[in-house]
């Protein structure tokens, strides 16, 4: 996959999800699920990540306008559930 998911953590870092091609997600269900409730996210580009590791933790983002918010793991799964029942039903 050459896309990545970015937002930012709680101690004022950026974190990076890269997400396993085949997981069967698209990477926007990777992002809800997998960046924390309420967190703003982006979808960038590998390439746009710093090429220099030793400058890692001092990239930037903005996130005023982000792509999507988290609704973490726990909901998404729950979201899940929730569609196979009336699937089912």
């Amino acid at each position: 996959m050459t896309q990545v998911i970015i937002y930012p953590n709680n101690e004022g870092w950026l974190t990076v999800v890269s997400p396993a091609p085949e997981c069967g997600l698209s990477i926007e269900e990777i992002a809800r699920k997998d960046v924390p409730a309420g967190k703003p996210y982006h979808i960038i580009n590998v390439d746009q990540l710093p090429q220099d590791s030793m400058f890692f933790n001092a990239w930037e983002a903005d996130f005023t306008n982000a792509v999507g918010r988290g609704i973490g793991a726990d909901a998404w799964f729950a979201e899940q559930a929730a569609k196979k029942e009336k699937e089912q039903a």
